[in-house]
């Protein structure tokens, strides 16, 4: 039978455990820090809308791993920035009786367009998947997801391309966790239309009227989607989705906030940003690709001073991005 090793245990981690245990699907999360110590010991406190519970959770801290096994898929649900240490540390991790983990099927649930690269390097079974879940976490052993009646939107795919047996799978087993989900074999081009919604996440740590934070979200989007398309990506749209999306929606009185994405969590927790995967690749694509990115990269700059300087969300205004474009 079928075993998830999720890696990482911050909101998609944490929120995708709770589901398995509930929907008694095999899984264990291994994380590390206060976050993993507080689950083990008093499990997760868990916010849908209309029910919070405890929900108690088979995990484990990553100094203690489990024993893999054959069967196992690996789930990782770091940060970008974290895929490359994440990736060394499990890929030549021995699988009981049967070779090294670099040959189990390796699930990468980042934003931006690094993480598969990174994990191609050790593992030969990549599935790339897009997520748009709306969840928080920014407080230790807590975990908010708002979406209703669905967790989240799941877009998978063996990566570079194609489909097979198991990315039909794991798509089954996110849709019986309460996803809606669905594989794609043109992964990249979903993951290239996330990147360029994700590059607005940026606009959140900075300080400015709703009209100035919407053009700034708006004139990044743009930049990125050309930028994108300079590179050779043909971002996928909406309107292509095989399943129907149309009911799903942040409820209301949830606990999810607008302009609170992960970057803005990852800020408030005091923990590295992914901004250099989100904004940043957008520079690099661009410096690639002989097309200029001069917003996204006044963002990339002014986030890395604010973390830099210890500084929260709103401590900066925009107009301090200005001055770095």
């Amino acid at each position: 039978m079928t075993r998830y090793i999720i890696i990482g245990a911050g909101a998609v981690g944490a929120s995708l455990a709770a589901e398995f245990e509930t929907h008694d699907i095999p899984y264990v999360l291994v994380g590390r820090g206060a976050q993993i110590a507080h689950i083990a010991a008093h499990g997760l406190s868990y916010r849908r809308p209309r029910e919070t519970r405890v929900v108690q959770l088979n995990a484990v801290d990553t100094a203690t791993p489990p024993v893999l096994k054959p069967d196992d898929i690996l789930i990782l649900t770091v940060k970008a920035q974290d895929v490359e240490a994440a990736t060394d540390f499990w890929a030549w991790r021995d699988v009981d009786g049967a070779g090294l983990a670099s040959d189990l099927p390796l699930v990468t649930l980042q934003n931006g367009l690094a993480a598969e690269d990174i994990a191609l390097r050790r593992f030969h079974r990549v599935y790339a998947a897009s997520i748009l879940i709306p969840a928080r976490y920014t407080v230790t052993g807590e975990v908010v997801v708002g979406g209703e009646p669905n967790l989240g939107i799941v877009t998978l795919g063996r990566y570079p391309h194609g489909l097979d047996d198991t990315a039909s799978a794991v798509v089954s087993d996110l849709t019986k966790a309460g996803y809606l989900a669905e594989a794609r074999a043109d992964i990249r081009r979903w993951k290239a239309a996330k990147l360029q919604h994700n590059a607005t996440n940026a606009v959140e740590l900075f300080a400015g009227t709703p009209e100035v934070r919407a053009k700034a979200a708006a004139e990044l989007a743009e930049e990125a989607r050309t930028v994108l398309k300079a590179a050779g990506y043909d971002l996928a749209a909406p309107s292509e989705r095989a399943i129907d999306i149309s009911g799903w929606r942040v409820a209301e009185d949830s606990g999810i906030e607008r302009g609170q994405q992960s970057t803005w969590q990852s800020f408030v927790r005091g923990t590295s940003s992914e901004v250099d995967y989100l904004n940043g690749e957008i520079v690099r694509l661009g410096r690639l690709h002989g097309v200029a990115a001069p917003l996204n990269a006044a963002f990339q700059r002014a986030a890395a001073k604010l973390a830099r300087d210890g500084g929260k969300p709103g401590s900066l205004g925009i107009e301090e991005v200005g001055r770095l474009a």
